[in-house]
């Protein structure tokens, strides 16, 4: 299975599980995640879902050889989900998220920290928006939810930049709540997700409604934005040459 889901303390713990390939996410992986997070939502014996990653990455992004495929193949098929599925899944989530990045996170493996209710970080780990250096647009509504969470010019450092981002400037910008020793990152976060998970549900949606409900039409129109520039930029030179480089050293 690309993804191992796991039950304490009120507490579902989704973890990708695809090492071999840095938990990069293929179309598998986003249907499974998705409907891990809507079981999840649907299951009243769940109070908190818990998102980390097996191995040496939390998430290497999407799988850039089907994202080549996809810019280049009329007749590429994408899953039930999809990334923008997934996206969709992650917006409406309705219980307390708490993301343990356990080491590499790239793309979706950063931005999905904008729909984090907690995140935490191992101190070895580390965080890019590659955007820029494949030639595309951002994505999951960041270029709207990284300036909130860190400020505009953070936010315009990793969105422009491509450069990669440390635990420590992580924590210290807002991206993350608490930076863990790599042993120590599940045991802390799944302590800090139980305390959460040990309250009402109820009251626990109705807070998680009252802070997200504000945000919801920007995100849905900074997701347009995005969805349309990376429709318009992927597959032309300057993305075609990334993905065929990453494939060819790959």
């Amino acid at each position: 299975m690309a993804l191992e889901i796991s039950d304490a303390d009120r507490v579902r713990t989704l973890m990708l599980n695809r090492p071999e390939a840095l938990n990069a996410f293929d179309e598998n992986l986003y249907d499974e995640t998705a409907r891990a997070l809507r079981a999840a939502a649907d299951d009243p014996s769940v109070a908190v879902v818990l998102l980390t990653g097996r191995g040496r990455a939390f998430s290497a992004g999407t799988d850039l050889r089907e994202l080549e495929q996809r810019a280049t193949d009329p007749d590429y098929q994408p899953g039930e989900f999809g990334f923008l599925g997934l996206m969709d899944v992650f917006v409406d989530f309705p219980k307390p998220l708490v993301v343990a990045v356990n080491g590499v996170g790239v793309g979706i493996g950063m931005t999905v920290l904008g729909y984090a209710d907690l995140a935490f970080m191992s101190s070895d780990a580390r965080l890019k928006c590659p955007f820029t250096a494949l030639g595309v647009a951002p994505e999951a509504a960041s270029s709207y939810l990284l300036p909130l969470l860190v400020g505009r010019q953070n936010a315009a450092w990793a969105l422009l930049s491509s450069e990669w981002i440390d635990a420590a400037e992580a924590q210290a910008m807002g991206l993350v709540w608490k930076v863990c020793p790599p042993s120590e990152l599940l045991t802390t976060a799944h302590r800090y997700a139980a305390i959460i998970a040990a309250k009402p549900l109820d009251s626990l949606v109705a807070v998680k409604r009252t802070m997200t409900e504000p945000l919801r039409e920007q995100i849905a129109a900074a997701r347009a934005r995005e969805n349309n520039f990376f429709a318009e930029l992927l597959g032309g030179t300057d993305n075609a040459a990334a993905l065929a480089m990453f494939n060819r050293g790959a």
